[in-house]
């Protein structure tokens, strides 16, 4: 193991050699330096805790002031060289070593999500600084039970991470595994909370998210207070929560700022576009190839029409528009706003219409890939729906190679999968196994709030910890 040498002035810059932004002041008069990295540090801060108390002092008077606020006195190599990285500047004086919190380089402010918008309800999102994040729960949640717990992760680059979680309503069973995997991680740089849930998930090798990523405070914040913890990451504005069941991922915060029967009619609508997206090009295939027989007669004869000039089989026609609605997707994902607008309804018009024209696909297939993809849209969550959609090409070639049976072992398969997965050790198909029909009234349905006020099981813990918080 490399040994912590002692902290001096010529350790540290060999530390930070070729280095060209890190900023070194000498001040011989007082036998002081100072090293900082300017873009990492308020000027402001710095004129008034370090640069002015200077310009007033003697050399004899430095000892006295260096032992006062904010001057932080430290002997540790590591921690010095680390407090640099973070923004602080170090003092050296007399072979000792003050760290002084200048922290302050311009951040994104509080703006709306992009990615999770909503029509009723609040606007404001978080952003990439975990300082910012925490202000934006606490003020949502003020109480003295939400507890905040710092970890590191990152052997070469050390990054801040928060675990919170209200105590007394939160399992400690949950937090405690939470912890042990975050500090289990071996690896030297992570950069975003995304990256961080590839390192904490159960399955590492299964395609569905195993814990909800969200950039909204108010989902955050009900989740703590449905005894969830929560985990930010510095530099991320996306913050994990867990742990969760699969039917998280298509609740949205419109349904609780709306009435709560159309908060039920829209939760109940994205279950079913689960079906259609994941189904309807399946079942066309499966049908065209196999089952012409389920096909009503009047039907019958369109359909035999608009496959007429067609030359591949149902199952290279379905993949090629799926791939090609993909490509679109991809493409106007990338693009500038209102560019990529553009090339995503012009471009599946267009191409549609040619496809058609050019005998390579028939209409009742683009109008069963346009409802999937539709359908898909209307999953709230984006990395539910990038699951669901590879799904969908799993289903689409099983339903080509086997017809209805083949497009049924691919949703067993499917089911069998998601019983077998876990979130921090707790059932992902929680509520449906196991059984708990009374979180129905908040899985399948959005219930009125006078049937919300118990806490999801998910969360093991008991309503009459809500009477002993309020002592």
């Amino acid at each position: 193991m490399k040994e912590n040498p002692a902290p001096s002035l010529e350790y540290i810059l060999h530390e930070f050699d070729q280095c060209v932004d890190l900023i070194h002041r000498k001040f011989p008069l007082l036998a002081a330096d100072i090293l900082y990295f300017d873009h990492l540090i308020d000027k402001n801060e710095l004129e008034r805790e370090i640069l002015q108390p200077f310009a007033n002092v003697q050399a004899d008077e430095m000892g006295p002031l260096l032992s006062g606020s904010p001057f932080n006195a430290s002997f540790n190599s590591k921690e010095i060289v680390l407090g640099i990285l973070k923004g602080d500047a170090a003092i050296f004086h007399d072979s000792c070593v003050y760290l002084v919190a200048l922290y302050g380089p311009s951040n994104r402010s509080i703006e709306q999500s992009e990615t999770e918008t909503v029509i009723i309800g609040p606007h404001d999102a978080f952003t990439e600084s975990a300082f910012t994040n925490l202000s934006l729960i606490r003020r949502k949640l003020r109480s003295s039970h939400l507890k905040v717990i710092q970890l590191s992760v990152g052997e070469v680059v050390k990054s801040d991470v928060f675990v919170l979680f209200i105590e007394g309503i939160v399992n400690m069973e949950y937090v405690n595994e939470m912890i042990k995997r975050i500090r289990d991680i071996e690896v030297d740089i992570i950069s975003d909370s995304n990256m961080l849930v590839q390192h904490i998930d159960d399955y590492p090798n299964t395609i569905f998210p195993l814990f909800l990523t969200t950039e909204r405070p108010d989902v955050i914040v009900s989740k703590l207070s449905g005894g969830r913890l929560v985990v930010i990451m510095d530099e991320s504005p996306s913050v994990i929560s867990g742990p969760t069941s699969l039917f998280e991922f298509f609740m949205s915060p419109d349904d609780y700022y709306q009435h709560w029967v159309i908060g039920t009619a829209t939760r109940i609508l994205r279950y079913i576009a689960f079906v259609i997206t994941i189904t309807f090009t399946a079942i066309y295939v499966s049908i065209t190839t196999y089952h012409y027989e389920m096909i009503p007669e009047n039907l019958l004869y369109t359909l035999i029409e608009s496959r007429s000039r067609v030359p591949f089989p149902p199952v290279f026609e379905a993949l090629l528009m799926e791939i090609t609605i993909e490509l679109l997707r991809e493409a106007g994902a990338r693009l500038p706003s209102k560019i990529g607008q553009t090339i995503g309804i012009v471009g599946g018009i267009v191409i549609g219409q040619a496809a058609v024209q050019a005998g390579l696909t028939s209409n009742i297939l683009i109008i069963a890939v346009a409802l999937s993809a539709i359908a898909s849209f209307v999953i709230p969550s984006y990395v539910m729906s990038a699951s669901i959609r590879f799904v969908r090409f799993f289903l689409i070639i099983l339903a080509g190679i086997w017809g209805n049976f083949g497009l049924m072992i691919g949703i067993s398969v499917i089911v069998i999968h998601l019983t077998k997965l876990t979130s921090l050790g707790s059932s992902y198909i929680t509520p449906i196994a196991p059984l708990k029909v009374n979180d129905w009234r908040d899985i399948f349905i959005r219930g009125p709030f006078w049937m919300l006020k118990d806490r999801p099981s998910q969360s093991r813990t008991r309503n009459k910890v809500r009477n002993k918080m309020k002592r």
